[in-house]
């Protein structure tokens, strides 16, 4: 065990002239940040696109150039990156239009940009006449919403999370959080956690090594999707979620609010849509190698490209090794995933999607709940950071198998009709053995137990999901509509044995030895989901500046006991545009959650149901290139899952069902380029859950801060990205066991973390990535039932990437 002392990374004190630096380079950014934000809302208003002025744009790659024009003319430019891979730009100087000097920038490349309407346009092939053999295909629209690798932004194109229908965030009527590739690749964020603590508004709480929660406007988010095609969490369980590496994604989408309207039922809180990458028409790709404190190892290798001459047949293969040791004693996790993708243009106007993706985790010294709180004396349980409760041998294996396919035909009329499948299982193998109760004599060391248990089980899940989309016209006017069902089917098998639980002779002298018990695991319950539901929705045009959502899901849910049918779940949504950069908005959707939690009798509580409403400000800036918005939220919750203090006939932990939760709050946020050289990702945000006055959820924070941002250097600097952050949380707290009090209330203080990053681009290829987390080194830790964890010591990782 390292003496409490002793600092966590032994190379710190060379490292200390590079902190200085990036920590002044951080609070500098941010206070410009601070400074420039009030301002936004009085950005140039775009001009006419028959309107001509005279611009200045340099040679350079024509994603670039095009992104620059996008910018000075105030409109929106979308576009796949792989259009515009490799090829270069003569710039552009002189007077033109809009159309007039997009014309000129993609004059010779076989491109063109397509006007979409309100100052939007779309980057695509231009159209060839119909040839007898396959044309590739020239409808770059992603039915998922725009992808950001190759952006070189922290702010999104357009999503299609809330409602199937592509929007950009200005034209979502609900808060919605993205972490863009470019994000990701700036600060190294390559876990599902470390993305999490990337996003506004998401708290994070620790269980043990193998498992986080995370929480959204108070409450646990245990609902993910994978390209849009939802899969709960049973967090008790834990197979794979939240150890989800970054690798093959695209992007996170946080969608904040319930989500009942394409998912049936929902959390209250948020919903996670992990967006996988996607293959490219132009071959490129990248490897990359890391090492950080403690012997974390990462390799990283990704190819993407056509696969015949035409390029209507393209395919992606990503594969990612880590072996991460830790700041705790004896802990490791190996992790593997492979990732491979084919898409097919059928014909010039459908296309085919097969894929699949694998994720092995394979830990050692896993801890299985964290340190206790409090002493015998009653006082708090100070151990060092690298205090592992965990035996040796310890472990808790998770792993993920994913097989999807999506079918996609546009037809002329601008309609669009699209197929998805999944098949995915998550599974488990734990054998597992933790200090997890019990009160340490200070003098002795005596007085907590060893725990026991072994658990296999996995949940086998099939969805699958269609619809249609696209215009019709009414009363003179464009709108659009959404129709399609869903049906889904998941299993869950366990079987296990809790073993009891082992005195521990002293608690401080502890270096996880124990012998591992003989297991023999009893078959557990099955449980079969079923899921059904239709789906429509559509997005009324009842003026240019005035845009209203309706939509509603009738579903049908049968699990063991419960069964529920025609289910209505309503969405409402409006949009009304101030000006070219502003809109107001409003949402209202109900929320319908089905519950695991048993009361004292052993009886599944009744779903939990309610209603979810919203309205705010959003604003898109600089052509779209930056996006902001504030919200404002209120919940109305029954059926709520409260603790009893008992235990189930099985021994689990007893809830009962209570009415009348609310909760109220309000969310700011800002993400994208403040200029062409800086990004910016912040947040603001406050919750209060209530019940008759009292809070409930207390482990979630209610208040919670952000910053996160780069700035790309120039002059005798240029190739140097500097970037930096900080987050904020205020103060939790839950009632935990204690020696004399039976259970005391047990406040984890507020804390700041400050995190760095520098990159270099060696040469047009090769490129360093410097992160450093918990740049100040705060000793900070989360609390879970009666048992605390650590939080993360400072670390620093270099990583190398080559780019083909």
């Amino acid at each position: 065990m390292r003496h409490p002392s002793r600092p966590p990374c032994h190379h710190g004190q060379s490292l200390n002239p590079i902190l200085a630096a990036l920590r002044h380079a951080c609070l500098g950014l941010a206070l410009t940040a601070a400074a420039i934000l009030p301002v936004l809302a009085h950005a140039q208003n775009p001009a006419p696109h028959s309107a001509q002025r005279v611009y200045d744009i340099p040679a350079g790659p024509l994603g670039t150039a095009l992104s620059r024009f996008a910018g000075a003319a105030g409109v929106v430019l979308s576009f796949d990156a792989a259009l515009t891979a490799g090829r270069e730009s003569g710039g552009l100087q002189g007077n033109y239009s809009v159309d007039e000097g997009f014309a000129r920038l993609l004059e010779g490349s076989g491109l063109e940009a397509r006007v979409q309407g309100d100052g939007n346009y779309l980057l695509r092939r231009r159209p060839a006449a119909r040839e007898a053999t396959l044309a590739v295909m020239t409808v770059t629209a992603n039915q998922l919403g725009e992808i950001t690798e190759g952006s070189g932004s922290y702010t999104p194109g357009a999503i299609a999370t809330a409602t199937r229908l592509v929007l950009t965030p200005r034209e979502t009527p609900q808060s919605i959080s993205v972490i863009t590739r470019q994000e990701m690749d700036d600060f190294n964020l390559t876990s599902i956690d470390k993305v999490m603590e990337h996003t506004p508004g998401i708290g994070i709480i620790t269980m043990d090594s193998e498992r986080t929660m995370y929480y959204a406007r108070g409450f646990a988010i245990n609902n993910f999707q994978y390209d849009g095609i939802p899969m709960e969490r049973f967090s008790g369980y834990s197979a794979g979620n939240t150890l989800s590496d970054m690798a093959i994604y695209d992007r996170v989408e946080v969608l904040k609010g319930a989500t009942g309207l394409l998912t049936g039922n929902g959390d209250p809180g948020a919903t996670i849509n992990l967006i996988r990458k996607k293959p490219t028409r132009e071959f490129q790709g990248h490897a990359s190698l890391g090492a950080g404190s403690w012997q974390n190892y990462r390799t990283e290798l990704d190819f993407s490209g056509p696969l015949n001459e035409s390029g209507s047949l393209r395919g992606r293969a990503v594969a990612a090794y880590q072996d991460k040791h830790s700041y705790q004693d004896h802990y490791q996790r190996k992790t593997s995933v492979f990732y491979g993708i084919l898409e097919a243009d059928l014909t010039p106007n459908t296309l085919l999607t097969v894929g699949a993706d694998y994720q092995d985790n394979d830990p050692k010294g896993s801890t299985w709940g964290g340190i206790p709180v409090y002493d015998s004396n009653g006082n708090f349980n100070k151990t060092s950071r690298s205090f592992n409760p965990a035996a040796r041998w310890s472990s808790w294996e998770q792993y993920t198998r994913t097989a999807f396919a999506t079918l996609e035909h546009y037809f002329d009329n601008e309609w669009v009709a699209k197929l998805q499948l999944n098949h995915q299982i998550n599974g488990y193998d734990n054998r597992m053995g933790s200090i997890g109760s019990g009160f340490p004599n200070p003098a002795t060391g005596a007085g907590t137990s060893l725990w026991l248990g072994s658990y296999v089980g996995k949940t086998v899940s099939n969805a699958a999901d269609l619809y249609a989309s696209g215009p019709f016209s009414l009363f003179g006017r464009k709108h659009e509509l959404v129709v399609g069902g869903s049906i889904s089917r998941r299993e869950w098998t366990n079987e296990g044995q809790w073993a009891g639980a082992t005195a521990i002779a002293d608690f401080y002298e502890w270096n996880g030895s124990h012998p591992e018990p003989n297991w023999s695991r009893a078959k557990g319950k099955d449980e079969t989901t079923r899921e059904q539901g239709f789906y429509l929705a559509a997005r009324l045009n009842l003026r240019d500046d005035l845009k209203l959502l309706v939509g509603s899901r009738v579903a049908d849910y049968e699990k063991e006991d419960l069964k529920k049918s025609g289910v209505v779940v309503p969405y409402l949504g409006a949009v009304y545009d101030l000006n070219r950069q502003l809109s107001l908005y409003g949402s209202y959707t109900s929320i319908f959650k089905p519950q695991s939690a048993q009361n004292e009798q052993g009886r599944t509580l009744d779903p939990l149901e309610g209603n979810n409403a919203e309205v705010g400000l959003k604003g898109a800036f600089f052509g779209g290139r930056l996006n902001a918005s504030v919200a404002y939220f209120h919940l109305e919750q029954d059926n709520y899952a409260e603790r009893t203090g008992n235990l189930t006939p099985s021994g689990t932990t007893a809830y009962r069902a209570v009415s009348g939760v609310k909760t109220k709050g309000f969310e700011l946020e800002v993400s994208g380029q403040l200029t062409p050289d800086w990004q910016l990702h912040a947040g603001l945000n406050q919750q209060k859950p209530r019940l008759n006055g009292e809070r409930v959820s207390t482990l979630a924070p209610e208040k919670q801060f952000s910053l996160y941002t780069s700035y790309k250097l120039g002059g005798k600097l240029k190739g140097l990205t500097l970037g930096g952050g900080a987050r904020w949380q205020d103060d939790t707290w839950t009632m935990v066991n204690h020696p004399t009090q039976g259970k005391a209330k047990h406040i984890v203080e507020g804390y700041w973390l400050v995190d760095a990053t520098a990159r270099y681009q060696i040469n047009q290829h090769l490129s360093a990535t410097l992160a450093i987390n918990n740049l100040l080194d705060k000793k900070y830790y989360t609390i879970f039932d009666s048992n605390y964890s650590w939080g993360e010591p400072r670390s620093a990782n270099l990583s190398l990437r080559y780019d083909f």
